[in-house]
């Protein structure tokens, strides 16, 4: 039987469609063979049996499966080729650096997996990956909720870092004015400026006027205060450890003692003070009534 079965395949005829659209045959099967290997035809050229209406590719046919490697066989028919959507990779990807990004790169890795879904519905099945795009979607979507909570745990951090910084701005600009004060009392006889005034009389030996603001209360002129007790008094007099300066909202000019803390503004549970040697230390809130006010 089989014997049979090829004897009438070698007599079968065929009809072609050529390169250049026009049909030919009919053609033994023997000659078909003797064009594949001659280059003539492949496995994409149109082929039909005598007798059959419908063109096939030849490569579909099982005779001459032989002729052709795997990996050049045509699909069969009604077969569709299709490859993975870039998009539904893209946002998958994108959603999963949510997690490094906070969520930033989540927003467009939800995007994308929207526009992959619908141009893989629309491909007419060219496009694969809807379950790609589908998690990319969801990663997304996850990582924007978690947004806020990302939020909640970075501005604790970044209010920390901004009163940090205020504060190292307060350290320098009480520095330079104690410096000030010092190259002051050179020229006044070794004595600390008056109160009423001390601004004004060491104007000259501050150079930028910013020494004198306080980042948390930046709409004053001066956000420090000057201790009263010490207004034209001589060093010598004077104890090391004696406040001198310290933050205070009173503005341009301001002295006094204690009673001008209320006019601080910041809300740091430390405050910045100056002492008389021209040190400067950074004090919790709590420590304010320990502080030496008389000379």
């Amino acid at each position: 039987m089989a014997q049979n079965k090829s004897h009438q395949l070698a007599f079968t005829m065929y009809k072609i469609i050529g390169a250049d659209g026009k049909e030919y045959g009919p053609i033994s099967t023997d000659q078909l063979r003797q064009w594949v290997k001659e280059g003539r035809i492949n496995a994409q050229t149109k082929v039909r049996p005598d007798g059959v209406e419908e063109w096939q590719l030849l490569g579909t046919f099982p005779e001459f499966s032989a002729e052709f490697p795997p990996s050049i066989a045509p699909t069969t028919a009604g077969e569709i080729p299709c490859k993975t959507s870039a998009l539904a990779i893209t946002s998958l990807v994108l959603g999963i650096l949510g997690l490094f990004s906070c969520g930033i790169t989540a927003f467009f890795g939800l995007i994308s997996g929207i526009i992959a879904l619908v141009k893989i519905k629309n491909s007419q099945g060219r496009l694969a990956g809807s379950g790609l795009a589908i998690a990319g979607i969801v990663t997304s979507g996850i990582f924007l909720l978690m947004i806020p909570v990302f939020a909640a745990m970075l501005l604790p951090a970044l209010a920390k870092a901004k009163e940090r910084a205020q504060t190292i701005t307060c350290i320098n600009n009480v520095k330079q004015l104690s410096l000030a004060v010092k190259m002051y009392s050179l020229d006044a006889g070794d004595k600390f400026p008056s109160g009423t005034n001390w601004c004004d009389l060491i104007q000259t030996n501050v150079g930028m006027t910013t020494v004198y603001q306080c980042p948390a209360n930046p709409g004053l002129r001066c956000g420090f205060a000057y201790n009263s007790k010490l207004a034209d008094k001589k060093e010598g007099e004077v104890n090391s450890q004696t406040v001198m300066f310290f933050e205070s909202g009173a503005g341009w000019n301001a002295s006094g003692g204690p009673e001008l803390f209320a006019e601080h503004k910041h809300s740091r549970t430390k405050i910045v003070i100056g002492y008389a040697d021209g040190s400067v230390v950074e004090l919790p809130r709590s420590q304010l009534d320990s502080l030496r006010w008389e000379p």
